[in-house]
């Protein structure tokens, strides 16, 4: 089987290249653009370097994207620009990758590999603040910034790529996931952010009280569910839930990560202007849905997880140091 993971040294990306090799007769190729203003990195498969072949692109070149579509049987994209700050100050750069780099993707899987799996990785902050206290599937979509915009645009191409061409496409909303290969970076998801500051003995910084809940998934538990769902033809032409059962508030994901690694320390500080603009508040999602259709549940708490990354840490693995 010929797997293709777009966007595959990101974090998610990396993550996912590991759960594919450990199956048997799995071939990865790997394509990233290495962009400087993403932070990604070949670092983050250097000891199965060997293992896979790399390609080095962008998601917006159309002849690249013509020859390594072809041959693959499962296409996951990964690629992203994924910083909800960076959306706001660079609105056109979030664009191009976001919605135009996904709708030339599809334009070339439809021309060169009609036949192909693709799974799509969004976000579910596509859905903006929550109006019913659990959010499925059917809550409806008022996204407070450009990069949850740009994410609920790429989800309706690969419906009407499904719906008109016939493609093969799942998209997958996840929420606030963390592990090893993660970017230290604050504005590239925070509890990973969390995790480097705890880790090199630095403040956690949090904005006003913490007090709002947020679902978390290990990212083990993501590239399982993207594994299944690629082999599941019951969820193709639709967008699914794939959060975990754990919901915590920020502070308490803060606190904890400080008492597991035993460093840092937390602190409160005053709400930006600019980041309270975009703040979703507390949101609990199910993906009741989805685990209606696949056998699977998340195997991680975030005591278990943060543990397994401590170890992760410790053995010289996993970490992207800003």
């Amino acid at each position: 089987m010929n797997v293709l993971i777009i966007g595959g040294a990101g974090f998610l990306g990396a993550n996912l290249v590991r759960r594919c090799l450990a199956e048997q007769n799995v071939h990865v190729t790997v394509m990233d653009s290495l962009d400087p203003h993403l932070h990604a990195t070949t670092r983050n498969l250097r000891e199965i370097w060997p293992q896979i072949r790399f390609v080095r692109g962008d998601i917006r070149d159309e002849t690249l994207l013509a020859d390594i579509v072809q041959g693959q049987d499962i296409i996951f994209n990964c690629a992203a620009q994924t910083s909800h700050p960076l959306s706001i100050q660079y609105p056109l750069l979030d664009a191009e990758i976001n919605c135009l780099g996904n709708l030339k993707l599809l334009e070339s899987i439809r021309l060169l590999n009609g036949t192909a799996r693709i799974v799509y990785t969004s976000s579910s902050t596509v859905i903006g603040k929550a109006l019913t206290e659990v959010v499925n599937e059917d809550h409806w979509e008022r996204p407070l910034e450009i990069y949850s915009a740009n994410k609920g645009v790429a989800e309706k191409y690969y419906r009407i790529y499904h719906t008109i061409h016939d493609l093969d496409t799942i998209v997958l909303r996840f929420a606030n996931l963390y592990g090893p290969y993660g970017k230290g970076y604050q504005e590239f998801g925070f509890i990973n952010y969390f995790i480097h500051q705890a880790w090199t003995n630095q403040e956690i910084r949090i904005f006003g009280t913490g007090n709002q809940t947020r679902n978390v998934l290990y990212v083990d538990d993501a590239v399982d569910i993207l594994w299944r769902a690629a082999h599941e033809p019951r969820l193709v032409g639709e967008s699914w839930f794939a959060t975990g059962d754990q919901h915590l508030s920020v502070r308490e994901i803060a606190e904890k990560t400080v008492q597991i690694f035993q460093r840092g320390k937390v602190t409160h500080i005053e709400w930006p202007d600019e980041r309270k603009r975009i703040e979703i508040d507390h949101v609990v999602f199910s993906s009741e849905r989805l685990r209606s259709i696949i056998d699977w549940k998340p195997r991680h708490d975030l005591e278990s997880g943060l543990h397994r990354i401590k170890r992760v840490f410790e053995q010289g693995q996993g970490e992207e140091t800003p």
